[in-house]
């Protein structure tokens, strides 16, 4: 069979950082390859498969190829390709870190906000 367990190329491929902790998420039921939710660490992975996670937020990428052994970061990014999706805008929420808005970004805001409900 072509390809590699799904355990070991998520480890590989630095989404996880331990196998372990890999196969647990699978067997959570954490991890879905194309669509469908795989409960064996054992299940191969081959190019172009698309493997969906929660890992504390949603990870969605495209399988390129697999290695054998775990490698730097700069070559296990390219074993996949993300097609996660960007971060939704909540109203009055920052996207990115839960920082607080500076002055400026709450002015912005405001103006934002009190030209919008003139309409």
């Amino acid at each position: 069979m072509e390809g590699q367990r799904l355990d070991k190329w998520l480890w590989c491929a630095r989404l996880v950082k331990t196998r372990t902790l890999s196969a647990t998420l699978i067997e959570a039921g954490k991890i879905r390859v194309n669509g469908e939710r795989v409960r064996k660490a054992a299940r191969h992975v081959g190019k172009g498969d698309i493997i969906t996670a929660s890992l504390g937020r949603l990870v969605v990428v495209r399988v390129l190829g697999s290695v054998e052994r775990r490698v730097a970061a700069s070559v296990a990014r390219s074993l996949y390709e993300d097609l996660t999706p960007p971060p939704v805008l909540k109203e009055g929420k920052p996207v990115g870190g839960g920082k607080r808005p500076t002055k400026r970004d709450r002015r912005r805001l405001d103006a934002f906000v009190s030209h919008g409900s003139d309409g």
